[in-house]
């Protein structure tokens, strides 16, 4: 018996400058190669959070690259997580030398396939959704201060939805020296796909929407479309990115 190809990634993105802002302070990029995605939502005045949002992803990229590279035997957690700790060291230097920069942050989300494994991190309210037959799930922990607020019991989910402080987050990329990222692992199977987002689009998309678009048996570039469409049609207050992962098998020879 034969054994089934490798697991791999299909994916599309779309980002959108959203209904009110003057420029898009999102980001996202990704490495075909070492099967890593990234969605970044800059913080800082001018044209700041659009600088920290394009440091950090590329500096992500650059920096799990060279350890995907290297013969170290480094496990992927491990490599994300340096790799996350990389972008925050870059962030955060670049605001130190520019006055006009100072202060800048972003948030950030991630995900690698590896084998038959994906793993995830995230610091900020950037979110990651994971979908498995008709079930949808948010994989992330939002480190904000009504997420925070709402895990210990103070406030309902309700409550932080329509909180002025829904937009004050408690860590982000570069604000200060050294940042900790989450970093979550799941076993994974054909079909599964895996959102990243930015608070543009999961502010005005819920969990239940997020998950019949992604079981809605569209092309992902459709999804995407679709996901911003939604949020521009609600308000589009922010800057709205999403990148969509469907998990598949590579082609055979």
């Amino acid at each position: 018996m034969s054994e089934a190809a490798p697991l791999v990634v299909e994916f599309a993105a779309g980002t959108d400058l959203g209904c009110v802002r003057a420029s898009n302070e999102d980001s996202f990029g990704y490495d075909l190669a070492r099967q890593i995605y990234v969605v970044c939502d800059g913080m800082g005045g001018m044209a700041a959070g659009e600088v920290a949002s394009t440091t950090a992803v590329r500096n992500l990229l650059k920096a799990f690259d060279e350890q995907s590279a290297a013969p170290s035997g480094t496990a992927a957690e491990g490599r994300m997580r340096d790799a996350i700790h990389a972008a925050n060291r870059s962030v955060h230097a670049s605001a130190a030398v520019s006055e006009h920069l100072r202060g800048m942050g972003t948030t950030l989300v991630c995900a690698c396939l590896d084998g038959n494994r994906i793993i995830v991190g995230n610091v900020g309210d950037s979110r990651a959704y994971f979908w498995r037959d008709g079930q949808c799930f948010q994989i992330t922990q939002d480190h904000s201060v009504v997420a925070e607020q709402v895990r210990q019991g103070l406030i309902t989910p309700e409550m932080a939805e329509a909180s002025e402080m829904r937009s004050i987050i408690t860590r982000a990329v570069g604000v200060a020296e050294a940042v900790e990222p989450d970093l979550f692992a799941a076993e994974v199977q054909e079909d599964d796909m895996v959102l990243l987002a930015s608070d543009g689009l999961t502010r005005y998309v819920s969990e239940g929407e997020i998950g019949q678009v992604l079981g809605s048996g569209q092309a992902t570039e459709s999804m995407c479309s679709q996901f911003v469409a939604l949020a521009r049609e609600r308000g589009g207050a922010d800057n709205i990115t999403c990148l969509i992962l469907r998990i598949t098998r590579a082609a055979s020879a």
